[in-house]
């Protein structure tokens, strides 16, 4: 019988034991499925019925706190600009809002700047925290990405800056021009010398407004719904002709080489409005008596063949840190002399622009005193280089019926060797 009891009384014990075990493996369980997780929107039972939903159609970060300034739901936004790490809201200014708002139930906001994750290096977050009650217990904290806004307006409000002065400048020398003619009626000459410069105010007033067009154009307009296969060679032969004059006044020699029955896919017009920019430039920055070189060539890449045109000149080259700029609107490396040349300092950024909007990129080699090369990376027009064969006024076909594709371009100018050879 004494047998018979211990083991009853062990087996009492031991199912007491299970009994304990298993309730704390429950509870133990039950607190893991309460804590947030990193899900695209956590939902908990405590939550007012049809928060979940609303939250879930929301741009903007959002994150749930109960009393204890827990997180009791965050989005996964949140997560990805910082918000919410280990369970806890990280920013303290935002998390002081909670408090306040939790005590006296009035809803905030504020704009703040947040370090980005990682190395801490770079531009800051700019954000717009709102914090408002959520029932008897919780607060709702609603977080929007202001950067990008701020970036645009920043760069809307320095372009209308540099509009209004490099308008200001020819309209203010026409105005004093037009002054000084009227005070020098009895003098025919000087008549003649300020008409003379009011001639080229006024000229380069409008090449300003048709640049500030153009550039408007290429950032609006997209490309490739009036794209087609576009000859590099006649966009060359265009380019050429667009500065024949201006060579010739400087007895620059232009000269265009390279390999022919190469083709883009694109808008004619803003291709032929790039290059011709680049050509006018390195007229316009070249001493008298020297060379300007355009040269195109085929070279591979990763998903598809580039083609390149390179652009030389044997100018005054450009330094180091303003190799950075050139390419920003209105950035001129010397303004003097770019007003003696009637510079606008937007040709290169539509360059750029057109450059990024079919896929391709502009880089420039130069060095002070040598000169600059400068080219436009676009890519190949695959079916058009095909159907090339069939054109007139392209190389010869080999014997097996194949084009070599290394016949130089017919031109007038001397020929000019590849990009290869080029500095």
């Amino acid at each position: 019988m004494d047998v018979n009891a211990a083991v009853a009384a062990a087996a009492a014990i031991a199912g007491v034991c299970t009994g304990v075990i298993a309730m704390l493996a429950f509870r133990w369980s039950e607190r893991d499925q309460q804590r947030p997780t990193r899900t695209s929107l956590h939902t908990d039972p405590v939550l007012p019925p049809g928060v979940d939903t609303v939250l879930s159609v929301l741009r903007s970060s959002a994150v749930v706190l109960d009393e204890a300034d827990a997180v009791v739901k965050a989005s996964s936004a949140a997560y990805a600009l910082g918000l919410v790490r280990g369970g806890k809201l990280a920013v303290e200014p935002m998390l002081q809002m909670a408090r306040d708002t939790r005590r006296d139930g009035e809803i905030r906001q504020v704009e703040l700047d947040l370090p980005r994750r990682g190395n801490g290096r770079g531009e800051a977050l700019a954000v717009s925290a709102r914090v408002a009650p959520l029932g008897s217990r919780l607060v709702l904290l609603l977080v929007e990405d202001l950067t990008e806004a701020r970036r645009i307006e920043a760069v809307r409000r320095d372009f209308v800056a540099n509009v209004s002065h490099e308008l200001k400048t020819p309209v203010g020398a026409l105005s004093l021009l037009s002054e000084a003619v009227m005070d020098a009626s009895d003098d025919p000459e000087a008549v003649e010398r300020f008409a003379g410069r009011m001639q080229i105010e006024a000229t380069r007033l409008t090449n300003l407004v048709q640049e500030l067009i153009d550039l408007s154009r290429v950032q609006n307009d997209d490309p490739l719904e009036d794209a087609e296969p576009v000859r590099v060679d006649e966009l060359v032969a265009e380019a050429i002709d667009r500065c024949r004059h201006q060579a010739g006044t400087k007895h620059i020699t232009m000269a265009a080489g390279g390999t022919a029955d190469l083709h883009v896919f694109g808008h004619r017009g803003q291709l032929a409005a790039a290059l011709g920019n680049l050509v006018e430039n390195a007229v316009n920055y070249s001493p008298a008596r020297t060379r300007v070189g355009i040269a195109a060539r085929r070279v591979p890449a990763n998903g598809g063949d580039l083609i390149e045109i390179a652009v030389t000149d044997q100018g005054i080259g450009i330094s180091e840190k303003d190799r950075e700029r050139v390419f920003e609107r209105f950035y001129r490396v010397d303004p003097a002399r770019s007003r003696q040349t009637g510079g606008t300092g937007l040709g290169l950024a539509i360059v750029k622009h057109v450059a990024a909007s079919h896929g391709g990129e502009v880089t420039v080699w130069s060095s002070e005193g040598q000169g600059s090369t400068f080219t436009l990376r676009l890519p190949e027009a695959g079916a058009a280089r095909d159907r090339a064969t069939h054109m007139p006024g392209l190389d010869e076909e080999d014997e097996t019926g194949e084009s070599d594709g290394t016949t130089t371009v017919n031109s007038p100018y001397e020929p000019l060797p590849a990009p290869e050879v080029l500095p």
